[in-house]
């Protein structure tokens, strides 16, 4: 039977580390740091788990179950589909976090995009973490530890999270997911360490295609005009990913709200409904926009992940092609530039991604300005 550390594929080291905390080696607020994929809430969630358990994690009790569905009256997690994480909701997980625990154990406080945080939230949540309430731990989740305020930061025990190895991931989904071998290792190198994109990848024919069209976009750019037309093409699959994972959603918090209010197909709606839907409205453009602009990154990292292929053919490095189904057009690619080129177009790339989420330019120009720096020329 599997525990609640089971899940955390690859990081023997941070388990053992909570492990410690669980049996008596606490603090009262942790910082959970970590490339994408690497699971910084899953593990934050496992130590939640471990803190209620008295058996410091069996995997098996109630309250394990009750921090695995969620349900759990002294577990309170925030997370947000949204772009910031305001004042307000901070304000009002400070006064949550004031009273003491329903249980006879710890009251904790799961933030799972800290790095989301704006100014004043992040100041509201640090007074609550100078004056820490007994028997009450804050979980803070953010890819790196310069995503946080400087005096958060100084205020928290660090827990490092690594990418998962193809080996683990690999292993991880032919024991939990019972894949075969040969697809559980596409999947794992494909995702890059990615837990949740590797199960994706390894259970849906759409998301495979996705990338295949994705890492298909470097052999395609040899004119203006198949750049500007790859750029559109890429902006068109996020979209399209966006959508199969937001419009199920959307549908049903629409229908929870009409049922909420009593609104039927045909009968009188309140007069609060209006500004309800509104409000609901907002908040799910919001989350649609948010939700294209990670799958863009997404895809950005799978373009990498090509590039990373070409300089390691390059370079002739010993280490497995990422792509290696696409061994082909990663030699043909290797062949018609330098490393020199190979390194600017991976800028460019994380170029496109930092005008996107740290400038707010739209991701059509972004990704139109991107495919022209890629475009094959001729080496210097």
């Amino acid at each position: 039977m599997s525990d609640v550390w089971s899940g955390l594929v690859g990081q023997q080291p941070v388990i053992e580390r909570l492990q410690r905390a669980v049996a008596g080696d606490m603090t009262h607020a942790w910082l959970f740091t970590g490339p994408p994929g690497s699971g910084r809430s899953n593990a934050a969630l496992a130590f939640a788990a471990g803190l209620q358990c008295e058996q410091g994690g069996c995997g098996q009790c109630h309250s394990c179950h009750e921090v695995s569905v969620g349900s759990h009256p002294d577990v309170r997690l925030t997370r947000t589909e949204k772009l910031s994480i305001g004042v307000d909701e901070v304000r009002e997980l400070v006064r949550t976090s004031a009273l003491a625990p329903a249980g006879r154990r710890w009251q904790v406080m799961v933030v799972e995009d800290a790095d989301r945080l704006t100014d004043q939230a992040a100041n509201a949540l640090l007074k609550a973490i100078e004056e820490p309430t007994e028997r009450t731990v804050w979980l803070l989740c953010a890819p790196t530890v310069e995503d946080v305020l400087p005096t958060i930061r100084s205020r928290t025990r660090l827990i490092v999270l690594a990418t998962p190895s193809v080996d683990d991931v690999t292993d991880f989904l032919v024991r939990h997911d019972g894949l075969a071998v040969e697809p559980a290792s596409y999947a794992a190198r494909a995702s890059q360490g990615h837990i949740g994109r590797a199960r994706a990848l390894a259970r849906d024919e759409d998301t495979r295609r996705r990338r295949r069209e994705v890492v298909a976009v470097p052999g395609r750019l040899r004119s203006l005009g198949a750049c500007m037309a790859a750029a559109a093409d890429l902006h068109d699959l996020a979209k399209e990913e966006a959508d199969a994972l937001t419009t199920d959603h959307d549908r049903r918090e629409k229908t929870e709200l009409d049922r909420s209010y009593g609104v039927v197909e045909r009968g009188r709606r309140p007069r609060e409904y209006a500004p309800a839907l509104r409000d609901l409205e907002k908040a799910q453009k919001t989350r649609a926009k948010r939700r294209v602009l990670d799958v863009v990154d997404r895809g950005l990292m799978d373009l990498v992940s090509v590039y990373r292929d070409v300089l390691t053919l390059q370079l002739g490095a010993t280490t497995d092609l990422v792509n290696e189904e696409l061994r082909g057009e990663v030699v043909a690619l290797a062949r018609a530039s330098t490393p020199e080129l190979s390194l600017q177009r991976i800028e460019a790339i994380f170029g496109a991604r930092e005008q996107m989420l740290e400038f707010n330019v739209p991701p059509l120009l972004a990704l139109e300005s991107m495919t022209v720096a890629l475009q094959h020329r001729a080496p210097a």
